[in-house]
């Protein structure tokens, strides 16, 4: 009996905690499958007392009985692919046996990094925000049909494509003042080149369809969050791919008919990384709790994250054009040392009440409306049953479930897998 294919994702700006409900629902599918973005995500998982950051590779790495595919609408840095497969080999996790490559997915070059830089320098306080990887560059050259693919590694000629593509970026970064050195770079990225090459090298969207047509189970994990889709988020301070579901359907070669249940992850309150708009951005001492309780720093690059409270119109926009059919619900905790919660129920957008997304975020004409609700003042972490939550929490979530017309399926009360109660039978 064929299935169908069921997609995680972020329903905010990134960073939501994607990373730990992947590994948590890992057990109930038998392929991880990455379909978008590239190492500019940084998915944290934690168990037994360790924490482990994931940039490339599927959340399902360390289920051994599992198939974890790196499709072909992600960007690949053979540099950090690298360095991330000799981290979990060293900590004896079979990378070979449980991880596949698309052929067609693209590399990112040195040079591609460079030129990250070099426009995001130029750009100045109009800079997006960049992770400096090369992810943009990359996926330009892409649409630009100039791209490098993984299939490409194994052609007779891919020194001369490597070099036609590298003298190119070299003419463009001409017209920046800019310098640079990519020699050390480039002989790393080779070595990255030999250890991608050890690797089973797939046609994806074939590997993957045929295992569905066989009954097995695939969860297809996106990268950063609904907010930075390059088409319906806060553009042009977004990422350079489609991080909705529809992302799926190119990012693996999965039909639209093939989308089963949709799997939306948001925080109890909101972050964002870099520059763009952020409505509910608390610029007080209550931005700064936020920040340090919930210990908001990028995992990829280590900035601090701007801190907010949740937002339910962007929510709502974000559930929409996903067709969210399920919600998971990250860091609850954090909230716990707050007499009350603010909830942003709409904006005030030069005068008329708007409870979705307008085309213009611009902050001095969209002013967000909040209501309050209670706080439990209570540490969630050692709860370990939906019926030990406090009150307050509980009214929460029915609250948000009312507002957003979504079942809130799993909550989560700390980093830790362990930390997680799921609310309903996981669905798959």
């Amino acid at each position: 009996m064929s299935t169908k294919v069921d997609v995680l994702l972020g329903l905010q700006w990134g960073d939501e905690g994607k990373g730990k409900i992947v590994d948590v629902l890992t057990p109930h599918y038998d392929i991880i499958a990455r379909f978008q973005g590239g190492p500019n995500a940084g998915h944290t998982l934690e168990f037994n007392g360790i924490k482990h950051v994931l940039h490339t590779i599927p959340s399902g790495i360390f289920h051994t009985d599992k198939q974890n595919i790196v499709g072909n609408g992600v960007v690949i840095d053979p540099i950090i692919f690298k360095r991330e497969i000799d981290a979990l080999e060293k900590m004896g996790v079979d990378v070979t046996s449980h991880l596949f490559i698309s052929r067609k997915a693209h590399l990112i070059l040195p040079t591609h990094c460079v030129l990250d830089s070099a426009n995001e320098a130029e750009k100045g306080i109009k800079k997006i925000g960049s992770t400096l990887k090369g992810i943009g560059p990359t996926y330009m050259d892409k649409t630009g049909r100039n791209g490098l693919r993984v299939g490409d590694l194994f052609l007779e000629d891919f020194e001369t494509r490597y070099n036609n593509l590298k003298a190119k970026h070299e003419h463009l970064l001409k017209n920046f003042d800019f310098e640079y050195d990519i020699s050390a770079q480039e002989a790393n990225w080779f070595e990255g080149v030999k250890k991608i090459k050890e690797l089973t090298i797939i046609d994806s969207e074939q590997y993957i369809n045929n295992a569905m047509n066989n009954g097995e189970k695939v969860l297809a994990e996106g990268a950063q969050g609904s907010l930075l889709d390059i088409d319906f988020g806060s553009y042009p301070f977004v990422t350079s791919s489609n991080t909705v579901a529809a992302g799926a359907c190119t990012g693996l070669g999965v039909a639209p008919n093939k989308i089963g249940e949709v799997i939306g992850i948001f925080k109890a309150y909101c972050t964002r990384v870099g520059s763009g708009p952020f409505p509910t951005e608390l610029f007080d001492q209550t931005g700064d709790v936020l920040r340090k309780e919930g210990n908001e720093f990028g995992a990829t690059t280590g900035r601090p994250r701007r801190c907010g409270w949740i937002d339910l119109p962007a929510l709502k926009y974000a559930i929409m054009i996903n067709g969210v059919t399920q919600l998971n619900m990250m860091k609850a905790d954090v909230l716990s040392i707050f007499d009350e919660i603010k909830v942003c129920t709409h904006y005030d957008y030069e005068g008329e009440q708007l409870d979705y997304l307008p085309y213009d975020l611009d902050t001095d004409k969209l002013k967000p409306v909040y209501e309050s609700v209670p706080g439990w003042k209570v540490d969630l972490t050692k709860l370990d049953t939906e019926e030990s939550f406090p009150k307050e929490l509980s009214d929460y979530i029915s609250y948000l479930e009312r507002h957003l017309d979504t079942p809130i399926t799993i909550v989560s009360l700390g980093p830790d897998r362990k930390q997680t109660i799921l609310r309903k039978p996981v669905a798959v």
